[in-house]
């Protein structure tokens, strides 16, 4: 079971998500803003949140960015937004699913399961290595989920960082998008629009470009692969 926070305004949608949780032996509690829910994660552990993306004091999207910038724990989006441009936009934004209102509460377990087993996997199962990993200047220590580039520290986000260290673990290997897809997002599916996305952010921060890489290398159709510079 497990200690859920939702983040919904509209109490009639609140009070059955808390009856549904509560009846399946979760612990929830819930809130109604955007800052309610920043000041709970700092305080409390939750192990998932459930984020409504109409907050009436800030939008849900840009809540995420700063639940993103404060704690790594999984987010489930709750939306009646079916865009599917804003979906991939969250999704890189660091939700890690969503949902489109209405939806049953069948529909919510199955999904709040799903994320649960994966994070719990990875907090478990998929203990990072304690080596610290070296690709010429790179230097990435996954334990303190720390990376630096030349000695100067890199200030990633958590996808960025899980990306760079799963490349950089297979230095000279050409990965396939989709085992990106599955190892590092943790979805069996997906838009290759979410890896080029991060792949751009990571290439800016290492200082390099696609049309000028230096460590990260784009095999058109096939893959990418992290290796030295030349």
């Amino acid at each position: 079971m497990a200690s859920v926070l939702v983040v919904e305004d509209d109490q009639f949608v609140r009070s059955a998500l808390i009856r549904h949780l509560t009846e399946a032996s979760h612990t929830v509690r819930s809130v109604g803003t955007a800052l309610e829910a920043l000041r709970e994660v700092a305080h409390i552990g939750f192990d998932v949140v459930i984020l409504d993306l109409g907050l009436p004091d800030l939008d849900g999207a840009e809540a995420l960015k700063m639940l993103r910038g404060i704690t790594d724990v999984p987010v489930i989006i709750a939306t009646a937004r079916d865009d599917e441009a804003e979906i991939v936009r969250l999704l890189n934004d660091g939700a890690d699913d969503y949902l489109t209102k209405p939806f049953s509460v069948e529909h919510l377990s199955a999904r709040l399961s799903a994320v649960l087993r994966r994070s719990r996997a990875t907090a478990a199962g998929a203990e990072p290595p304690s080596r610290v990993i070296r690709v010429a200047g790179l230097s990435i220590d996954p334990l303190r989920r720390q990376a630096e580039l030349d000695g100067a520290i890199l200030d990633l986000t958590r996808r960025e960082f899980d990306l760079l260290a799963f490349l950089a673990g297979r230095p000279g290997v050409v990965v396939a998008r989709k085992e990106l897809l599955a190892e590092v997002w943790q979805q069996s599916y997906g838009d290759d629009q979410t890896i080029d996305v991060h792949l751009s952010w990571l290439r800016r921060k290492l200082g390099e470009t696609a049309a000028k890489p230096r460590y990260l290398h784009t095999l058109r159709g096939v893959g990418v692969k992290l290796e030295p510079p030349r």
